[in-house]
Parts: C-alpha cells; structure tokens; sequence
C-alpha cells in the first residue's frame, strides 16, 4: 500500500472516530506538502469542514493530534496552516518502506485483474517501408501495452496491416514498369525499402503525365479526359481566368482551390493511373497474375518489415490483414437498416445521417453494394470482440484520424454493439523534422532503419569520447551502441505528451547530461558498477538517521506504483519518462554528495545499498515499460 493509500485509510478511521461520520478517500485530498513549510504531506480539510461542524484550524488541530497519538509508526508532528494539516512522516516508515521492497523486482506491478485490453498500433502500407511517424505510433502502442500488463491486465497486442488498394498498385505498376524483373536480392535491397523506391517512381511518373496533360489544356486540347471530365475541367479554368481577371487577393484562395482541383483531375485521367485502377479491379475480381504479382512484392514488405519489428522490439500477438477484412461489415449495414440506424439513398448507396451529433452524413457502403473503411472498421472491432472477448479496445492512430475514430465509435454505439462504449482513440500527435513535414509520395520520409542506424552512429561517437569502454570486444560494443541509440530514439519521442506534435532531433536525444535516455541508463550503470563492489547484506541493520537527499529519494521511489497507475489511466508513457528521470536525476544528486561504499558507519552504508537496489530495480522497471534496455555496464 502506498503511503498516499496508507495515509487516506488512517484519516478516515481517525475521521470516524473522532465525529462519527464516515467518509472515503473521494471526499477529500492528500498532496505533497509545498517546499515552504514544513511536513511531507497535506490533507486538504476545506471539504471535512461543513460535515464535521468545525473550524479548519480546529479540525486540523483534533486530527494531527489524534493522527499522532494512533499511528506512532507513521507520523511525527504536525502543523496546521489555514485549512490545510501538513504531515511529517516518520523515518522508520520510510526505511521499513525500503527493507521491504529494495529487492523486489516487481515492485509497482499489480497482480492480473481479469480483465482483457486490446492495443492497436504501427498499421503500416505495403507500399512503402516504415519511417519516423511509424516509430512513434510502435513505440508508443507497444508501451502502452505493457503499462496495461503492468498494471494487471492480460493484454494484446494487434496489428492491421493496410496490404489493399491503390497505394499497393501504384507500387506494382511501377515495378511492371521500370522493375526489369528485379528483386530485393537481385539490388541487395531490403525488401519494404525495395516495393517504397517503386511508389516514389510511381509518383514521379505520375508528375510527369500530368504535367503533359495541363501543357495539351494550355493548347484547349481536351481529348484525352472523358466527357464529365472535360466539362469540369473548362468549368474550373473558365472560373479561374474569371477570378485572375478580378485581380483581387481576396480570390488567391479559391484560386489555389482551382488549381487542386484541376490537378487531381489531371492525376486520375493520366494513363499510368488508370492502369493502376484497372489493376486494383484486378486484384477485386482475383485476376491470378495480379494476385500473384500482389503476393510477391507483399511477401517482400513483410521480409523488410520483420526486420525493423526485431531491430526496434516491436512485437504483435495477433496480425490483421485488410486484405482480409476489407468485406466485413456488410451483414452490419443490413442490421443497420432493419433498425433504421442506416438509411439508402435513391443511387442505392448507403448512409448514416450523424448531424443531430454535430457531425454529418457518412457513407457506409457504396452504390455498387462495396464496403468503405468506416464499415470495414465497424466489422473489425466486431472480429476483436467475438475473437477475445475484449474489456477495452485501444486503437493507436494519429490524430488526423480523430473525426474517423469518433465516427466508428459513435456508429457502433448506435448500432448497439457491446463493445462500442470501450473503444478508446489514443490520438497522438504527428513527428516532424526541424525541415518540416514529410512526404512519402515524394521520398522525403525518413527511413526507420535509417534513423535507428544513425542514432548507433551517433551513440558510438558520443561514447567514444567519453573513453570508458576500453574493456569492451566488438560484439559487446555493437550491442551497447544499438542499446543507448535506441534508447535515446525511445525516450525522445515517448517523453512527450502523446497529444502533442514533436520535431525530432537526433542530436538532442543523445545527452549523458540532459533529459534523455542515455542520462538515465548511465545512471543506472553506475548504480550496478557501485553494487558490485559493495556487499548487500540481506536483513541487516541499517540506519534510520535519515539525511535530507536519503529521504528524498525514497519519498521518489515510493511514488513508483501510483506513477504506473497514472499513465495507465491517462494512456502515457511520458508520465513514466518523466518519472524516471527525475529518479535518475535524485539519485545523481544524492550520489554526489554522499559516498555509498565509503559509508560513515555499516549500518549507513547498507541502507545506501539497499537504496541504490531498490533505485536500479525502479529505474529498470520504468524504462522497461518503455520498450528501453537499461545496460549493466557503460
């Protein structure tokens, strides 16, 4: 129990015994007492005063006595400041804290509640490898999952695999195209890295027919667009020279408006484009030599992307294919018609009307009798539930999906479906680079592998130039490289606030002396360096002469298990970096001032040992619900 927990049970038995009222732990607060008085922990009595009939300074007064006289083992003293009882808890509850749990691995860790959550993450195209934006989504989805394991629950770990459609035709015309019959072996290429260069060909070619087309519109020559299309086309340009002619700024807007239109016009009606449709027409009636040509170049995308899972210990229990799913759900829009939650239109398409939500009318299956992602999506989470029997569905999508998250849900919640109220969105903000925002059309993404390959690089250097490695052969250097570069990437991008969009630098991320991975694993290096040379005695007397940075840092380490019950409520591994380097940064400051081995006396230097255990058990515990190796040696 902790001493929040320990604290809010002995004030409601001295509450109900001293006014005969009972209260629970929700009808009042606990906090850290403020740095300017004097105490560890406040009750907060502004809430106890209208029940109780007393004065706050009356009523802290009776409580802080009778807290004194009850619990000897907890408290010391007390003082009383305008509405708020500031506790001083006692050392002995603090070293009977670290005697208990200095060797306890699992410290933190709650037993199994019974309960089954499902998380969601990575979702990558086969057309392309995995980059930046999917490092964060992996990251963050994988520790996610283990915080929930953490904290009781049986937990797993899903992924969708977006292996259909367009993106994955552009990749195969390409390679019909400009490929010569070439492999991954072939061009020693890793195999994601290999189909990702055809999509950027893809594009390239795309550019180039559409800019042939807008060169022949110049010239009025519309011959190679179909009837609608033209007519669009003329209606746009005969708009465009009206709104030029006006000569207003106002109109530079809809201008620019024009002008997409008119290239998406000119996208769809390219000859490399259309080849691309009728393939995907192809791959939806089963044509063999398409299916086949869709089974290699995949088969080479999975090769590449279990690769980079193993590179960036990323693992999955159960993978979904879109392939595979992209039927389900349509039995659900005939149940959604029967109960009137759908309605047909005259073209015979499919709709729901969300504007009494304060959304709008979504399609959820086309004229032609074909699902969309949102009925696809409908029959997925339908597929979860029936398969494991979920408590909780987490999906880890960026928030440019928010809208579509909000329409799944609210769909299956009219649809009645069990498991609608527990789908959670975790949203996540998007990584950028100092140079701005990435584009895979355009190759500018940056490569998984590569990043992870550059933060060895840079781990290496910045280790070298420390010279403490000296006694460590190659295979033993390469790991420890791979070790703090993938750390630092870890940190970095889990330390922030999901929510929030984040410009990764990987020079940043790679500071012995800041608020980076690297910082805490050192940290933790240097613990085990000091026990291996000092003997831990188990059961032995240690001191309970708590000096100022002793107590501080088992005030922090106490924290430990509220701080995984937190960021398992909120969804967010950063409240854990947090937590970790701030340790990391206590046990710095303790460590600089006070000698371990070289204690005042054995009783001091085994409750220095004990503490430093018990820090490298935390530090090793919370980095490891962030997917971080913590290395013995540094």
């Amino acid at each position: 129990m902790s001493i929040v927990n320990t604290l809010q049970k002995c004030v409601i038995e001295s509450l109900s015994a001293l006014h005969n009222i009972n209260f629970t732990e929700k009808d009042f607060q606990i906090n850290e007492t403020k740095p300017e008085f004097e105490g560890d922990y406040t009750v907060v009595l502004f809430s106890l005063i209208k029940p109780v009939k007393s004065s706050p300074e009356a009523l802290g007064k009776n409580l802080g006595e009778y807290l004194i006289k009850e619990y000897p083992g907890y408290f010391t003293q007390f003082n009383v400041i305008k509405g708020f009882l500031n506790l001083t808890i006692s050392n002995n509850f603090w070293i009977d804290f670290v005697n208990k749990n200095y060797d306890d691995i699992c410290f933190g860790k709650k037993p199994l509640n019974g309960k089954k959550v499902m998380v969601e993450y990575s979702s990558p195209n086969t057309n392309k490898p995995l980059h930046l934006g999917h490092l964060r989504n992996n990251f963050l989805g994988w520790s996610v999952a283990e915080i929930f394991k953490a904290s009781g629950y049986e937990v797993i770990k899903s992924c969708i695999v977006n292996d259909r459609g367009i993106h994955i035709c552009k990749s195969m015309i390409a390679w019909q195209l400009f490929g010569n019959g070439a492999t991954p072996e072939s061009t020693s290429t890793k195999g994601d890295h290999f189909v990702g260069e055809y999509y950027v060909k893809f594009e390239n070619e795309l550019k180039k027919q559409a800019a042939e087309l807008a060169s022949k519109e110049a010239l009025k020559n519309y011959t190679h667009y179909n009837g609608e299309e033209q007519n669009k086309v003329v209606a746009f340009e005969t708009q465009k020279v009206k709104l030029l002619e006006e000569n207003n700024d106002k109109n530079k807007e809809k201008i620019v408006k024009i002008n997409d239109e008119l290239l998406e016009i000119r996208r769809n009606a390219t000859p490399i484009m259309k080849t691309a449709k009728n393939m995907l027409l192809d791959w939806e009636a089963g044509k063999p030599d398409v299916i086949e040509l869709w089974k290699k170049m995949n088969g080479w995308v999975y090769e590449g992307f279990e690769v980079t899972y193993k590179k960036i210990g990323s693992d999955f229990d159960t993978t979904y294919y879109e392939s595979n799913t992209y039927l389900l759900g349509k039995e659900t829009v005939q149940q959604g018609l029967s109960k009137n939650v759908f309605f047909a239109k005259d073209d015979g398409s499919v709709w729901i009307d969300l504007t009494a939500d304060g959304l709008d009318e979504k399609l959820v299956q086309r004229k032609d009798g074909t699902s969309v992602y949102i009925t696809q999506d409908i029959g997925l989470a339908q597929q979860k539930y029936d398969e494991y029997k979920i408590d909780r569905s987490i999906y880890v999508i960026g928030d440019e999906q928010n809208y579509h998250m909000k329409v799944l849900k609210l769909i299956c919640q009219k649809l009645g479906m069990p498991y609608a109220d527990n789908i959670y969105h975790l949203s996540y903000g998007m990584v950028e680079l100092p140079t701005g925002k990435m584009k895979s059309r355009e190759g500018t993404v940056v490569d998984a592998d590569e990043i992870v390959a550059e933060m060895e690089n840079i781990a290496k250097e910045k280790t070298e130039q420390l010279g403490k490695v000296n006694d460590f052969n190659n295979e033993e250097l390469n790991k420890l490289f791979h070790t703090i570069g993938l750390g630092a990437l870890k940190f970095f991008l889990l330390r922030v606030d999901p929510k929030k969009r984040m410009i990764f630098n990987p020079e940043e991320s790679i500071d012995f002396h800041g608020f980076t991975g690297p910082f805490i694993q050192f940290n933790h290096a240097r613990i085990k360096s000091i026990l291996r040379k000092g003997e831990l005695k188990k059961g032995a007397v240690i001191d309970n002469d708590l000096l100022p940075l002793e107590k501080n840092l088992i005030v922090a380490l106490e924290k430990y298990p509220l701080v995984l019950q937190q960021a398992c409520h909120e969804m967010n591994p950063s409240v854990i970096a947090i937590y970790v380097y701030e340790i990391a940064k206590t046990f710095s400051s303790f460590y600089t001032e006070h000698s371990i081995l070289s204690a005042e006396t054995e009783n001091k230097k085994q409750l220095r040992l004990k503490l430093a255990n018990l820090t490298a058990n935390v530090v090793k515990s919370a980095m490891a619900q962030l997917g971080i190796e913590v290395p013995d040696r540094m």
